[in-house]
């Protein structure tokens, strides 16, 4: 399963700095109420929302992140619900005056179909005049950026590399992963890896899916809701209403 080891490592690399953006996007955005926080990761954004005095629940499919994320709410004195939940599928959970999903979480839904039941599932799960917050991948970043990107990484006991090359569908990306753990017993490394894919698409083709779904004015914009889109933009997010 993804994420299955790239989450320790994910923790540990992940700029701390974005959480507060997304934080701030978020607080901008909507009420102080009930928020449901899909794909939380490792519960950073969660905590930040919760202490900005936020109702949170805070979801995620690996169970390696939320292990983590566990462990960082209890240092930080901040207890609420977390819950293993596949965001095609909400019916576990109640409504909700804001939803969220950050980080290109919405570029793993594998098509458009996929896509399509996520945002069906928002809405459904939303209070009325309640907010959809999300980002994803732009063209550009998928289609110039990534292609051909490279990153090690190295500890005292560890060691890491990704390289990312183009899916095999349009707008689509396939970020392979490698890690190596020092074994004392073997006096070696024991190697495993993981396939994380993404993909995105025409901004069209999500306000086409948003509509569908029973969302009204939608707005999208760039640098966290700071800039309008352009063709340089890496990340576009959306603030959906119901």
């Amino acid at each position: 399963m993804i994420y299955a080891k790239f989450a320790e490592i994910y923790n540990e690399l992940m700029d701390d700095s974005l959480y507060e953006k997304w934080s701030n996007y978020v607080q901008q955005r909507s009420q102080k109420s009930t928020l449901l926080e899909l794909a939380c990761g490792t519960g950073d954004l969660a905590i930040l929302l919760k202490k900005a005095g936020y109702e949170v629940t805070a979801t995620d499919l690996s169970i390696e992140m939320l292990e983590i994320a566990a462990k960082k709410i209890e240092a930080n004195n901040e207890y609420f619900e977390l819950a293993q939940l596949n965001m095609l599928d909400l019916s576990p959970m109640g409504t909700f005056d804001t939803i969220t999903c950050f980080d290109d979480s919405i570029c793993y839904l594998s098509d458009k179909k996929q896509l399509q039941l996520a945002f069906n599932q928002a809405y459904e799960h939303l209070t009325d005049n309640g907010k959809y917050l999300f980002d994803a991948h732009s063209l550009y970043q998928m289609d110039e950026v990534f292609p051909g990107y490279m990153y090690n990484f190295k500890n005292e006991n560890s060691a890491f590399m990704w390289s990312s090359y183009e899916g095999e569908v349009p707008h689509s990306i396939e970020h392979d992963l490698t890690f190596f753990d020092w074994n004392e017993d073997k006096q070696a490394y024991d190697v495993s890896e993981e396939l994380h894919k993404e993909r995105t698409y025409e901004l069209e083709v999500y306000l086409k899916c948003l509509k569908k779904a029973g969302f009204k004015d939608v707005k999208v914009t760039s640098d966290f809701g700071n800039e309008e889109v352009n063709e340089s933009s890496t990340r576009w997010f959306f603030e959906c209403s119901k």
